[in-house]
């Protein structure tokens, strides 16, 4: 189905080329991973498939791409998206109209297909990707989440032969992911499919995976080969793949159920169990600590949907709170309520002591850094660094007593190689940790994340966890909004479960997690009932002298 012979691609102006001799044969109904480091030239491969690289960015390309038979060098995308359909790692960059069920006709309507022939698609369309009762709504009401199974949905309503996806389920809950993936999986088995997508939390598509293009300049051309003889060269492997890696276990584990058949053959004396501080409190807490934020029986409504429904939250100095939920539980929604941006109704937000009624979101924002999850919105300026000056310049001047160093911050980015560069024409991982140090300069006492992790591969992910480490050891309260279990459990003191506007579990990871069907990570579905969480606690509960 898919031929790309010595492809070789570099942007405008660019230095180095973003892709050079790689080489890949997908057949006809097999699902394809492409993976690697951010900016390693996945997003870009991907767009070569369906023509937009070229046509759209312009640039160099040398070297063969066939889809079907047909060239998307020689024709235009939108003769090729006929054969490819495609979903943008931004759902919001393909919408074209204002309601659900519209978007998905939009294209059938291009088109000229018969009426009754397009309620049929967009029926179904609306099945498999659950959001029959959206249908009406507008598309600025719904979440991140309920948007990226929007423009799946819209992608796959002409029935191309070939779906590229460009982490599809990036902003997806537990739940919302694994319904995308198995609607994919019926459409690539039952009806041949042919699947192409791009994703870094590979702990959820690995089980469907048929081979894996891994990109990185490690591996010149591209390393390509079934999973398990990719993931046993590389370094940027989910905990499954780590774990079995580091214990020596042939073959190495794909999944969690895999695993957990090397793990009944462990001697019984060998597992130990976490213990659990005694003063844990399911919903709840009274530590001592002092709270930098305070959020008292909030109440938030849209449109007489009721987003909050009376949330008590406190944001402690030093410490490190997760918050994770369903999409569209209102974690977003009490983000901004906390900085003023989502008017409340009732209840009262105080930050250091003061309560932000009357404030704007600029006074507020001297104190709290927020990243939002879209990072483009952050991003106004024509280099990297000229973002975290910008920032800087229009804080308070006693903000440059505590900022840090532009240049230092970018280094610990990752970005220092990418100071000059023009923000929005980096990759979203790379956009997403620009955006993080435009809210971080200012070292603010406190800082909301939402959803920080999306386009961050596994090394990306470990830095972003080394910073806020160090923050937090100098009293930074953070907040860290995230579908992200697997970083949850690793950079989390406390955890916080939103469900449907209300806060249904606060406490320590180790039980909030441990016993959450939904959110609980890998490692704790390997060995149940342990209360670990990480490949590190599950080697560190292992009596490895006898092993």
């Amino acid at each position: 189905m898919i031929s790309i012979k010595d492809l070789t691609f570099s942007y405008p102006g660019a230095d180095h080329p973003a892709l050079k001799d790689v080489n890949l044969e997908v057949p006809t109904g097999e699902l394809c991973l492409v993976m690697g480091p951010s900016g390693a030239g996945k997003s870009t491969l991907l767009r070569c498939i369906n023509g937009l690289i070229p046509h759209f960015s312009g640039g160099s390309l040398s070297g063969s791409i066939r889809v079907n038979g047909l060239d998307p060098v020689r024709l235009s995308p939108r003769e090729m998206s006929k054969v490819v359909g495609f979903v943008f790692q931004d759902p919001e960059a393909q919408f074209v109209v204002d309601r659900v069920e519209d978007e998905i006709a939009f294209s059938l309507e291009n088109v000229a297909m018969p009426p009754s022939e397009m309620e049929r698609r967009v029926g179904e369309a609306l099945q498999i990707l659950e959001l029959a009762p959206l249908r009406s709504r507008p598309l600025e009401t719904l979440s991140g989440g309920e948007r990226q199974r929007l423009a799946i949905a819209a992608a796959l309503v002409l029935q191309p032969q070939v779906l590229v996806l460009d982490e599809p389920t990036s902003q997806l809950d537990p739940h919302g992911a694994d319904e995308v993936l198995q609607a994919l999986l019926r459409l690539n088995k039952q009806l041949g499919l042919t699947v192409v997508l791009a994703e870094h939390r590979l702990e959820r598509v690995l089980p469907y995976t048929g081979q894996i293009l891994y990109l990185s300049d490690e591996f010149p051309g591209g390393l390509v080969g079934v999973p398990r003889q990719v993931l046993a060269k590389v370094a940027l492997c989910p905990p499954v793949i780590t774990l079995g890696k580091t214990l020596g276990w042939d073959p190495l584990p794909l999944t969690v159920e895999e695993a957990r058949e090397y793990v009944l053959r462990l001697p019984s004396q060998q597992l130990g169990r976490r213990n659990v501080p005694d003063d844990f409190h399911s919903v709840g807490r009274d530590d001592g600590k002092s709270a930098f934020i305070e959020a008292k029986d909030v109440h938030v409504s849209f449109d007489r949907i009721n987003a909050l429904r009376g949330v008590d939250l406190d944001l402690c100095a030093g410490e490190i709170t997760v918050m994770i939920g369903s999409n569209g539980a209102g974690k977003t929604t009490l983000l901004r309520a906390l900085i003023g941006l989502a008017p409340t109704q009732a209840g009262t937000i105080r930050i250091g002591g003061r309560d932000i009624a009357g404030r704007s979101v600029a006074d507020i924002c001297q104190q709290v850094g927020y990243l939002p999850q879209d990072p483009n919105a952050l991003l106004i300026a024509d280099t990297v660094l000229e973002e975290l000056s910008i920032t800087l310049r229009n804080h308070k001047p006693e903000a440059s007593e505590t900022a840090i160093n532009p240049d230092r911050l970018l280094d610990q980015l990752g970005l220092a190689l990418k100071a000059g560069d023009y923000p929005r024409d980096l990759s979203t991982g790379e956009r997403q940790r620009v955006a993080m140090g435009a809210v971080m300069v200012t070292h603010p006492s406190a800082l909301l994340l939402d959803e920080p992790t999306r386009g961050l591969d596994y090394e990306s992910k470990q830095i972003l966890l080394d910073l806020l480490r160090g923050w937090r050891a100098e009293g930074m309260a953070i907040l860290l909004v995230t579908h992200d279990v697997e970083l949850a459990a690793r950079a989390a003191d406390r955890v916080i479960i939103l469900k449907d506007g209300l806060v249904v579990a606060d406490g320590f990871p180790v039980e909030v997690l441990s016993d959450s069907f939904t959110f609980s990570p890998q490692v704790s579905k390997i060995f149940p009932g342990r209360g670990w969480l990480t490949v590190e606690d599950a080697l560190g509960g292992l009596d490895a002298g006898e092993y």
